[in-house]
């Protein structure tokens, strides 16, 4: 089942720790692009973040952005370190035993680094259900991306089942054509009062006719349907494979219309340029 590059995913969480949102973008790029909004206590797990869509997604833009709204974890209750507390009135009973000083005031012992417990957010278990989180919402994303995927096959199936029919409608008028060539040359030549050379005739019809033949063009037209059908088929990314083919389908088509001298022709020409050019709009937007 191929993928789309097209592609939308929320997934949310909540914990003691607050709520936090991922929500992943994605669009068409010729490579794999990834572009992070993350809040400051996330992103010294950027690396980690884009190691794990680079694993879900081969190729295209994808924007991730990082919501995060952390618990209050404010209180009325001052927890103090009490063995901090204790080796630093231990060092101050050991200063004012040497030197005459004032007693020390309170609210400046509290606020001596370590004293005070900070009430925080436990990092580790918010990093826990980031990862998580963001797991969650590129199996979403790739749901989404494969649900898009499966349209595009259909329409990619449709045209290359058009292209087909076009090529086998050309097909069966070439038989048509070499005989009303042959017959159109051999009149005008009935023209001419003196006697021409047969062997001459038929050298020069010759001529014309792989001036003008097209079985080579349509058998790799045929070549390259069937190689899309198959390449519809797989699990891998092949969105370059099938950029290339569509390349390949409307070099052959600009041949085919060059080299037309039949109106019915030219106009199968045309609708198979037609078909080649709306395949490769939606393969623009495959993985």
């Amino acid at each position: 089942m191929i993928k789309s590059m097209t592609g939308f995913a929320r997934r949310q969480a909540s914990g003691e720790w607050g709520q936090l949102a991922w929500e992943l973008r994605t669009v068409n790029h010729r490579y794999l692009d990834v572009s992070f909004r993350l809040p400051e206590p996330m992103r010294a797990l950027e690396s980690e973040f884009r190691a794990r869509i680079s694993k879900q997604v081969a190729r295209g833009k994808c924007e991730a952005s990082l919501k995060l709204e952390l618990a209050d974890t404010t209180s009325n209750r001052l927890d103090i370190d009490t063995d901090r507390l204790d080796a630093l009135s231990a060092a101050i009973s050991e200063v004012t035993s040497r030197v005459q000083t004032q007693a020390p005031d309170p609210l400046r012992v509290l606020g001596w680094p370590g004293v005070l417990i900070e009430q925080g957010v436990d990092q580790a278990q918010l990093n826990a259900a980031a990862l998580d989180t963001l797991t969650e919402a590129l199996t979403a994303l790739a749901e989404a991306r494969r649900s898009e995927g499966s349209k595009l096959s259909t329409l990619l199936t449709d045209r290359a089942n058009q292209i087909e029919s076009f090529v086998a409608d050309v097909t069966a008028r070439l038989p048509a054509i070499r005989t009303e060539w042959e017959q159109r040359l051999r009149d005008r030549l009935a023209d001419f009062k003196t006697e021409l050379d047969p062997a001459r005739i038929e050298q020069e019809f010759l001529l014309l006719l792989n001036k003008t033949d097209a079985a080579e063009e349509l058998d790799r037209l045929t070549a390259h349907v069937q190689e899309i059908h198959n390449i519809l088929q797989r699990k891998d990314p092949v969105g370059r494979r099938l950029d290339f083919l569509i390349q390949e389908l409307n070099r052959e088509a600009n041949t085919l219309g060059s080299k037309s001298q039949d109106a019915e022709i030219t106009r199968l020409a045309v609708e198979l340029k037609v078909a080649i050019e709306q395949m490769r709009e939606q393969v623009q937007n495959i993985e």
